[in-house]
């Protein structure tokens, strides 16, 4: 009962992480985002099994990660999405060295989703 609390309350502490880690761009937002699944999905097996069936976990991890499943729509989509995200931050700081970094971050992930989605799953 402790571990679950103490997951539920670490999933949250790392779920404000990542969120101020859009904004900050030098606070990771991703490894905060993936501790804090780890934390709600370990705490309980409703939270899991709710997560896991979900049209979203469905359509975008289970389909598009796992299986490799991607359409080019669904791919340009999440490509925006990732520009957006980045675009922000390229706005709000007059940075040289941030907007250099905010590029190659983009950079990569055009790379490797790229690499990703073009390697068939064994």
């Amino acid at each position: 009962m402790l571990k679950k609390w103490l997951y539920i309350i670490l999933g949250g502490v790392t779920f404000v992480l990542g969120t101020v880690g859009i904004f900050v761009p030098l606070l990771p937002t991703v490894p905060f985002y993936l501790l804090t699944a780890y934390f709600w999905l370990n705490s309980s097996n409703r939270l899991y099994n709710y997560f896991t069936h979900s049209r979203y976990y469905q359509t975008y991890i289970q389909q598009m990660i796992l299986e490799k499943k991607a359409t080019k729509s669904n791919l340009l989509k999440m490509l925006i999405m990732v520009f957006i995200v980045l675009l922000i931050p390229f706005i709000l700081f007059n940075s040289l060295h941030v907007r250099i970094m905010l590029i190659v971050v983009f950079l990569a992930h055009l790379i490797f989703g790229y690499l990703y989605f073009r390697k068939t799953k064994k």
